[in-house]
Parts: structure tokens; C-alpha cells; sequence
């Protein structure tokens, strides 16, 4: 693998996250045999992929315990640069509500990465693990076809992307014959329902699904041109919701957003890899073993920086 190259995608990487259902900072927990982490395993297969440079978005508060466990072996192999999801990170005219305690969600981090993009990129988050096939199919998409009307993510069946210890928020897909997105919800509070799922609405209902939708785990292909539509959107939702301690702008608000009003189209790219995660600390004996098999079937080294 080698240095980043100029006009390469680059990849968002969104690391700012509290885990707080997770208990610690789980970006930094290591699954792998020699100590690495999930975000260790989202690098090497988004450097082999052929993205040139990676951006780390980040909280002040972890700065040094993340950069101690990844700046020197990430930032002597790829182009690396980190930037900061702060909560007072807002427009112009906005000030931060005292009572806020948590990050303005998923399209406010890609947000704060918008003077460090100037080509097609892709946005992951920091405690997934998506699998080299999805990170070469949108490195692929980002470099032949991404436009500022056609972006792209990477689609999971959802019953491949459950935890077996307690609920999870995913946003369902929607598309239409030829593989373009139609919608994409995010729904909270998910649950395995033997094959298929279930989940709870805010009023308390309980909703079957079959287990077979197509959910985005924020693997994500966009445009630079994306980030004026964030900015603006952020502004109108912080109008709305700026007194909400617990909303959230996420990505596919905006996406779906644009998708109704035509602005753009978002293919939708299949991948044969698994996604798995860490949701909760129950998950990482899980994570850890679905790890041990991919290097025992030979997709990965058993030390990757070595």
C-alpha cells in the first residue's frame, strides 16, 4: 500500500462518537490479534481500496488517547488529517444551548470535514466493520461516476447488521428497479425477532419487519458539492431544533431530503461482505471472532502493520 495520491477519493472517517451504550471509547478497543482495532481494519482496507487520504473526525477530549493509538502507524502510511465535531461548532447567529450535551449527529460531523474535501469521498463510521469488497466498490463508484447529482452508499440485508444484545438504529432503504435509492429512514430501536426484526416507535407500537430490508450503515459516496446543501440544512434545523437536547440532523435526513425534491440520485452498490460492530461490550466476543475467521480464510494478516 502506498503514500496518497492527489485526485484519489478520500474517506471520512466519524470517530467522534461517545459510545455511551457501549460503556468506554470504543473506537480505540482493540479485536484483532495483534491488538488492532475495528477502525485499524476500516483503514487498511480503505488504503488497498485506493483511497488517498483519510479524515478523522474527532472530539478535542480524545484527541491524544486517539492519536496515541493510531496517529503514528495511520499517519506514516497515508495522508492523514483530523478535524473536530464540537458542539459550538455552528453557523454563524447560533449559539450553543447550555442544557446540549451530545453532538448534533452524523450529517454535522461530515459537515465539519468540508474544507478537507476537494474530491468525490466516502464516509464510514469509526466502529463498523464494512469489508475491503464494500471499500473498493465505492472507491470504484467515487472515482468513475460520483457527479454532483449522483452519489452512492453501500446497502447491508439487515438481519446481517443486528446485535444480539439489544437494539440498534438503522436507516432503511427504499429503492426503485434499477438499484437508485427512493427513500432512506432512520429508524431507532431495532431488535432481532428470531429471523426476521421488530422495532418501537416513540408512542410505544411494535413494528414487524422482515429482516430482508436493505439499511445504510453510513457507507456513504459523495460530491464536495454535498456540503453547501449540509450547511444549509444545519442552519434550518438548528432554527427548529436548536432548544432539543436530543436532536440530531443525520445524513440521511438530508439525503432523503434531496432525493425528494430531485435534486440528485444515490445508487445503491451491493456488496458480498458482512457488516458487523460493537455496539455493546457483549458484541465483542462476537467482533473478535468474525475477525479470526476472515484471517483464517486469508483476507487479512494476522498483524496488519507488521
Amino acid at each position: 500500500m502506498s503514500e496518497g495520491r492527489t485526485g484519489n477519493p478520500s474517506l471520512i472517517v466519524m470517530a467522534a462518537g461517545i459510545g455511551s451504550r457501549y460503556g468506554g471509547l470504543k473506537q480505540i478497543d482493540p479485536v484483532g490479534p495483534g491488538g488492532e482495532a475495528i477502525i485499524d481494519y476500516t483503514v487498511y482496507d480503505a488504503m488497498r481500496a485506493g483511497f488517498g487520504k483519510i479524515i478523522f473526525v474527532i472530539r478535542k477530549d480524545i484527541e491524544e488517547a486517539f492519536r496515541q493509538a493510531f496517529g503514528k502507524r495511520f499517519e506514516s502510511r497515508c495522508d492523514v488529517t483530523y478535524v473536530y465535531q464540537e458542539m459550538d461548532n455552528l453557523p454563524p447567529g447560533f449559539t450553543l444551548p447550555p442544557e446540549r450535551k451530545k453532538p448534533w449527529g452524523t450529517a454535522h460531523a461530515v459537515l465539519t470535514a468540508e474544507k478537507e474535501v476537494t474530491e468525490p469521498f466516502g464516509v464510514a463510521n469509526a466502529d463498523d466493520f464494512y469489508g475491503y469488497s464494500s471499500f473498493n466498490v465505492l472507491c470504484q463508484f467515487l472515482r468513475d461516476q460520483c457527479t454532483p447529482q449522483v452519489f452512492t452508499m453501500v446497502g447491508y440485508i439487515l438481519r446481517n447488521t443486528l446485535s444480539e444484545h439489544g437494539s440498534v438504529s438503522r436507516g432503511i432503504c427504499r429503492c426503485d428497479s434499477q438499484g437508485y435509492l427512493e427513500s432512506v429512514v432512520e429508524i431507532t430501536q431495532i431488535e432481532k425477532n428470531n429471523s426476521a426484526a421488530k422495532y418501537t416507535d416513540a408512542d410505544g407500537k411494535v413494528h414487524p419487519l422482515s429482516g430482508d430490508e436493505i439499511v445504510s450503515m453510513n457507507l456513504w459516496g459523495f460530491h464536495p458539492a454535498l456540503m453547501s446543501t449540509i450547511r444549509k440544512d444545519f442552519s434550518d434545523f438548528l432554527r427548529e431544533n436548536i432548544h432539543n437536547i436530543k436532536a440530531e440532523l443525520y445524513i440521511p435526513t438530508v439525503i432523503n431530503s434531496m432525493l425528494e425534491k430531485k435534486l440528485i440520485q444515490l445508487k445503491v452498490l451491493q456488496t458480498p461482505d458482512s457488516w458487523f460492530g460493537v455496539t455493546y461490550p457483549e458484541d465483542k466476543p462476537t467482533v473478535k471472532a468474525c475477525i479470526n475467521h476472515l484471517i483464517q480464510r486469508g483476507d487479512y494478516p494476522e498483524r496488519l502493520w507488521t
